[in-house]
């Protein structure tokens, strides 16, 4: 037995220095040559199913219980030597099936000694088997039994656009408003089914802007020529909200009383914005200034030059000079008020706006469906030069609609 291992480590691998190992190389078949019907029982017998296998190691391990002891080394060791040759003659990456490696795992599970005699593998990857082995093992004793019934789809999706809708909301509120629909769920469940979310949740400026524009309201100026190239003044108030004008007034003198007394107007019985914006005019004077603050509105002033801060009344002068204005030759003040007012009420019920999703400032909803098909058109606001309504064919100016002249 010692000369054998003395001959094995004496001896290079890459030489055959054995007579056994010169017959094996000398009758290895030709790849090239047709295999006879002896070779293809050799490999059919050789490509038996792996559970053949497992079955002959059963066998052998039976059958060397009852052998003596120096039998079995002396056949370890040409087991071994053998291994040694195989492995110098196979390929790098040898292919196992899930039988053999449930033979490796389990021998390794019995003995972890068996590890130092692996030649074909590394150890590191029957240990990786046994692992694999035991996660599988758990993972099929807990698997479910029943138990609690599974969220449906719709549900989970729900809970879902509701944390990503409304990321200040946490578990135990929107369970309360899932249970407010009748929807009998766990705690637990909403938390497991919610977006999750890397940072702190945060709001952007959009929706910032969009939580103030309610308590916000603008104010400005614009000049209208006459016929008789006068000018006159008119003066616009508007809500950011739905953008809607609460006010469109007409003057040849804009003074602090009169925008002040617009605004009174304006507002009525309402509730006033919270704050009032517009730019550093003249006419802006201490009386206008006084009644802002005697009605609960805080003044914000644009910066000097700076239009762009004072925005949607900038533009929405720019609409009533493109689709009103324009059109019109003003004869006075008392014209120049009535296609105003024409307008605005064109503008709140009837004009659609993209910030609206195509809506009207006064929502079509909430008036009645014979009201919405009486509002006025943009043709309704053209007003010929002798105050007449081309389209509907009114006479002159109705006198109701003058009744707001004063200052």
């Amino acid at each position: 037995m010692y000369r054998l291992l003395a001959g094995y480590f004496i001896f290079s691998p890459t030489k055959p220095t054995t007579v056994w190992q010169a017959t094996t190389e000398s009758a290895a078949p030709c790849p090239y040559r047709k295999l006879k019907t002896a070779d293809r029982d050799r490999e059919s017998a050789d490509t038996l199913c792996p559970m053949s296998d497992l079955c002959r190691l059963i066998w052998c391990a039976l059958i060397g219980l009852f052998r003596p002891r120096a039998a079995l080394e002396t056949e370890n060791l040409v087991l071994r030597h053998q291994l040694n040759v195989l492995r110098r003659k196979s390929p790098k990456r040898l292919a196992f099936s899930n039988v053999d490696r449930l033979v490796f795992a389990g021998l390794h599970r019995l003995a972890p000694g068996v590890l130092d005699a692996l030649k074909i593998l590394k150890p590191q990857t029957v240990i990786r088997w046994h692992r694999a082995e035991f996660r599988a093992y758990w993972r099929w004793k807990s698997r479910p039994r029943g138990g609690r019934p599974k969220t449906r789809a719709d549900i989970r999706q729900l809970i879902r656009d509701m944390s990503v809708a409304n990321p200040l909301w946490g578990a135990p509120r929107i369970h309360g408003e899932l249970l407010k629909l009748g929807i009998d769920i766990g705690q637990t469940t909403v938390a497991k089914y919610m977006a999750r979310r890397r940072r702190p949740p945060s709001q952007g400026w959009k929706t910032f802007l969009r939580n103030h524009a309610d308590g916000i309201a603008a104010m400005d100026l614009f000049v209208v020529p006459t016929i008789s190239f006068r000018l006159l003044y008119g003066l616009l108030i508007l809500r950011h909200d739905r953008r809607r004008i609460l006010w469109l007034g007409a003057t040849t003198h804009p003074t602090a009383e009169w925008i002040a007394l617009q605004l009174i107007e304006a507002c009525g019985w309402k509730q006033a914005p919270h704050y009032l914006v517009h730019d550093r005019d003249r006419s802006y004077g201490e009386v206008f200034l006084r009644r802002v603050h005697a009605m609960g509105i805080r003044d914000r002033p644009t910066s000097p030059q700076s239009p762009w801060q004072n925005g949607y009344a900038e533009r929405l002068i720019g609409s009533i000079r493109r689709e009103c204005i324009d059109h019109v030759v003003v004869l006075g003040e008392r014209h120049l008020r009535h296609v105003l007012l024409s307008y605005q009420q064109y503008y709140n019920e009837t004009r659609t706006h993209l910030s609206l999703d195509k809506d009207a400032p006064i929502h079509a909803l909430s008036r009645p469906l014979a009201a919405y098909l009486a509002a006025p058109s943009w043709e309704d606001c053209i007003i010929n030069m002798c105050g007449s309504n081309l389209r509907q064919g009114q006479g002159p100016l109705d006198p109701p609609l003058l009744s707001s002249e004063r200052g």
